[in-house]
């Protein structure tokens, strides 16, 4: 590519403090950012909008002419493969290599991420992946990450990895987590909400998911699976603190990790008063609405009665500046594994050893003189 195509548009007021706060949390390995000024964000466009080729703003070197950004990218393969039908792109847009972890098992190798459009495809083939929101970090250099927040529709019209086509129409959140490369997704982690899914298609989720979980069995190996326990105490120590740097100055990365070292990891949920607005809403699974304090703690009574000594680990955090410092998308991928062996949003205990994949995306505002969010 020439250095005529290759012109970056940029603006003189861009904003500076990014780099600040990228040098705040340089030293925890978790908390990543991207700078709102190099792309244009999803906000609330749609994708007629977000398809009219607009001038780059971004560095892209390595990635085809057509794509301005990141978000421009993500958008733009993401409806071409799946709503367009171009399957053969995956050939030119995921690496022969890529690893795409599902809460199922880890697949490896372009073919299984072509065998699963096609599959989903068959079985909803009029599947619409609406873009709720795009949050990004890194660089051609170094690579981009992205979180890609869709909403999807569809109808069963044929038969599915769940069971029998009935006609059904769905509506169903996904996110993806992706890391690229010149052009080419290396590694994906994918959230889905399967319990709304099978729900609306009219079957048994517990049936549904034994059924799932025997052929992941198949695929994974004979020996052992599973190795120690999760718990949230290294022996006698207690968890550990996250202490926030010496400074009365708001920055987006520790007010994250502090919010989910306190709320998730000490189990402080009256804690959730001070990171949540008091009229805060969190898009729950199954559709469901979580309004205020009381209902998001409740959730989380319930989540953390099934799993009480669960361990609860951040794997990173990616945080977009929206259009002001008081205004931030931030995305989250977290684990919490350990033993079920309490009663409570998933049953009575099996005794047995869990691990759940979460991604969340907030965004966070200034109410007043603090900071609040909502969840997804």
């Amino acid at each position: 590519m020439s250095d005529q195509e290759e012109r970056i548009d940029t603006k003189a007021n861009k904003d500076n403090s990014i780099l600040d706060k990228m040098c705040i949390n340089s030293g925890n390995n978790k908390v990543y950012y991207g700078d709102s000024w190099e792309v244009n964000r999803v906000g609330y466009s749609d994708y007629n909008e977000m398809a009219v080729k607009k001038s780059r703003k971004q560095s892209m070197q390595g990635f085809d002419e057509d794509y301005s950004d990141i978000v421009d990218y993500i958008l733009k393969i993401t409806h071409r493969i799946w709503e367009e039908k171009g399957i053969g792109l995956i050939y030119r847009y995921y690496h022969n290599e890529s690893k795409v972890h599902s809460p199922i098992l880890t697949n490896t190798g372009i073919n299984s991420v072509i065998s699963g459009t096609l599959q989903t495809l068959h079985s909803f083939p009029d599947r619409r992946l609406i873009a709720e929101n795009v949050i990004w970090s890194g660089n051609d250099q170094a690579g981009f990450f992205s979180s890609h927040r869709i909403l999807s529709t569809g109808t069963n019209m044929e038969d599915s990895c769940f069971g029998p086509a009935n006609g059904r129409k769905v509506v169903y959140r996904t996110i993806a987590d992706c890391c690229i490369f010149a052009n080419r997704i290396h590694e994906e982690w994918l959230v889905r909400d399967n319990l709304y899914l099978v729900k609306q298609l009219g079957f048994d989720p517990v049936e549904v998911a034994k059924k799932l979980a025997m052929k992941g069995r198949e695929k994974a190996p004979a020996f052992q699976s599973n190795f120690g326990v999760g718990e949230n105490m290294e022996g006698q120590y207690m968890p550990n603190v996250f202490m926030t740097k010496k400074d009365d100055k708001f920055e987006i990365g520790e007010f994250i990790l502090e919010m989910y070292n306190k709320v998730w990891e000490w189990r402080l949920f009256n804690y959730v008063k001070d990171f949540y607005a008091d009229n805060a809403t969190v898009h729950f699974i199954c559709n469901r609405d979580l309004v205020g304090h009381n209902q998001i703690q409740g959730m989380l009574i319930s989540l953390f009665a099934s799993f009480p000594n669960a361990r609860f680990v951040i794997d990173r955090v990616t945080c977009n500046q929206r259009n002001s410092e008081d205004d931030w998308d931030v995305a989250v991928r977290w684990r919490l594994y350990g033993l079920n062996e309490g009663i409570g949003y998933f049953g009575y205990p099996s005794g047995k050893p869990v691990e759940i994949v979460g991604i969340t995306h907030f965004r966070v505002y200034k109410e007043k003189n603090h900071r609040r969010m909502d969840g997804f």
